[in-house]
Parts: C-alpha cells; structure tokens; sequence
C-alpha cells in the first residue's frame, strides 16, 4: 500500500480538498490517502463548509473526514508528503527526523511548475471563489501526481 499525506495550515481548507481529489483519482486498493494540518485549531472538527460545499459541487463527498494534525510519526508511515505551501513545507521540514523523512515533503504544484514555489493559496478569508480557484489548482496538480504515481508503483 503506498500512503500519501496532504499537509495545509488548519486541515480543513486545502489539504482535505486534496485529499478527496487525489483519492478520486487512485485506486484505493493500492494507495492510501489521508491530510493533515500543521496546526491543532480544527482537531476533530469536518472541513470547513465551503471546502465541502465545493467538492460536492464536482461530485465529491469529503464530509466524513476528520482534521488532524501532522506528527513525527508520519514521515514514516506516509511515502509522499505533499504541502500546499511555503509555510507548511518549512513547518514540516523543521520536523524530519533525517534527510530521507524531509525528501518525502514536496510543494504541492511543484508537481505543475517544478523550483517555481508557487503556493496553493489559502481561501479561509476570502469568499467561496477562493474555494473554487483552489480546488481547480488541485485538481490539476493532482491528476499529474496520481500519473506519476500510478507509473511509480502499479
């Protein structure tokens, strides 16, 4: 089973939306997907509504996911991290425990514009074209990164 990890700042926004996008788009039998914040804000809590609102929009039902918050203990338990941002990835890097765990942390449109550090921006403050512009930014990203990865492992 290879395991992905998407990682935003709260877990509720932008990494639950990849989430649900990614494992759309994956066999389930052979890969494993699942998100986490940084942050402990929204611990338990569903992803914020307007981040469900927009994936059900395209046919999507992330409602059921729960937010966490990333640990150590996830560089090894997950093959590939994937951070919507800057921030995340330097909050994430600062916790590998060696160079293969930080080898595992990637920038989510890295995968698109590869050494252009473009960030998934966060829509938490703005209105729900944020949501959309972002789930239209993961979508893309994430129909390249599960290519890659179905050639990488099946």
């Amino acid at each position: 089973m290879v395991k992905v990890l998407m990682v935003c700042l709260g877990n509720i926004c932008r990494s639950p939306l990849a989430e649900g996008i990614l494992q759309s788009k994956l066999p389930s039998d052979t890969f494993f997907v699942d998100s986490a914040g940084t942050g402990d804000w929204h611990v338990g809590q569903q992803p914020d509504k307007r981040s469900i609102a927009t994936a059900k929009n395209r046919g999507l039902d992330i409602s059921c996911q729960k937010a966490r918050q990333f640990r150590i203990s996830d560089f090894e338990e997950f093959d590939h991290i994937y951070v919507m941002d800057a921030s995340n990835y330097s909050n994430v890097v600062k916790l590998a425990p060696n160079e293969d765990a930080k080898a595992k942390v990637r920038l989510m449109m890295d995968v698109l514009y590869p050494g252009e550090g473009i960030d998934v921006p966060d829509p938490y403050f703005g209105g729900d074209e944020g949501f959309d512009r972002v789930y239209d930014m993961l979508d893309e990203a994430c129909t390249l990164v599960a290519e890659n990865l179905k050639k990488e492992h099946l």
